[in-house]
């Protein structure tokens, strides 16, 4: 193929991401010429855009984005777990409460305590809904309804039990980490400031990855969801390959929950609790990646990016940008997305029980 075919033949097999690209800076261009005020908009937009903003965006992304990956493994192997918004809530909850009860101390091994406590229990969580799912047959959505229904009332209810309010008074958090050398760069270095959970989610997205797509493990994940009866030919447990995506889901969803409570130090029941729809969002974000922790981690980064914008334009006189619409922005963005990207497509036995002639 000469060098004269290798645009056009690329420009065929992205043209609905190219179109995409092409209105978006069409919208753009518009805003800024024919708007009133529209070029001090973009101005004042693009102003916010630094390091401190973007450190600020990776430390939101760390609910979503876990949730996200954790949603890929669960639903990859077959079982589709809409519930990772209530394993969130498990996580951040479990790691509050178990700082109550330990010694109030700034130690070290208590908070990365109260961390692991909270990936158990939102993991024993997910193992839970598995039993229910794989052993009993349940119907996946409505169970992983369950899930968030359940952990949405409760965490509340047993903050009024242990705290009095449904809120939580303020704990240690977790200490920034910074990197030699990097952390000390002029204008950047702010990028590298930041508390473990970051730093968890920079690793864990390359490994889901390496995992997912370069491991035995991985194809028995993948297999599990895709063909289970060829899976299960080849000698391999469909049964114990879907526990394992499913626990893994709790896993994931406890450190993104401990996360989050953790870099507050605080447990926020009112309303949609502190999580506040971050797991319904990983969903979508694993969507949008059509299931590859890197592309779930970008989606999950575009959303958290414009959470950190609006608070930040927030700040800057004559904004007042809604929460609310913000909000949505996320579930707009999907539906674009996957209009001009193309469909995501889910696994062919997602959310089918299996049963091994075994």
């Amino acid at each position: 193929m000469s060098d004269a075919d290798v645009l056009p033949r690329f420009v065929r097999d992205h043209r609905r991401a190219l179109t995409l690209v092409v209105l978006l800076l069409a919208a753009l261009t518009i805003v800024v010429t024919v708007v009133p005020g529209g070029r001090q908009t973009v101005t004042d937009v693009s102003g916010v855009i630094t390091a401190s903003y973007l450190a600020s965006a990776f430390r939101l992304t760390v609910p979503i984005a876990f949730a996200a990956i954790g949603g890929i493994f669960s639903e990859k192997a077959g079982v589709i777990n809409i519930g990772l918004e209530g394993l969130l809530i498990i996580g951040a909850f479990t790691a509050i409460v178990t700082l109550h009860f330990l010694p109030e101390t700034t130690a070290i091994w208590v908070i990365w305590s109260a961390f692991g406590i909270a990936v158990i229990a939102s993991a024993f969580v997910a193992l839970l809904f598995a039993i229910v799912c794989i052993e009993f047959k349940a119907d996946q959505v409505i169970a992983g309804l369950a899930v968030w229904l359940i952990a949405l009332g409760l965490a509340p209810f047993a903050s009024i039990i242990v705290w009095e309010n449904v809120n939580s008074p303020s704990f240690v958090t977790f200490s920034t980490v910074s990197i030699p050398i990097l952390s000390d760069l002029p204008s950047i270095g702010r990028l590298f400031v930041a508390t473990p959970p970051v730093f968890m989610l920079i690793v864990a997205v390359p490994l889901a990855w390496y995992v997912l797509n370069r491991t035995t493990f991985g194809k028995w994940i993948e297999a599990s969801g895709e063909d289970p009866k060829t899976l299960d030919t080849a000698g391999v447990s469909v049964r114990k390959v879907r526990y394992a995506g499913v626990v893994l889901s709790g896993v994931f969803c406890g450190i993104g929950g401990a996360g989050l409570a953790l870099n507050v130090g605080q447990f926020v029941g009112s309303g949609e609790t502190m999580v506040d729809g971050r797991g319904w969002i990983g969903l979508t974000a694993y969507l949008i990646g059509n299931y590859n922790p890197v592309g779930a981690f970008l989606a999950s980064f575009l959303f958290a990016g414009l959470d950190a914008l609006q608070i930040q334009l927030q700040q800057i006189a004559g904004y007042d940008v809604s929460s609310t619409l913000i909000g949505i922005i996320p579930y707009v963005a999907v539906v674009v997305v996957l209009a001009f990207i193309g469909r995501t497509r889910m696994p062919s036995s997602a959310g089918e029980h299996y049963e091994s002639d075994e």
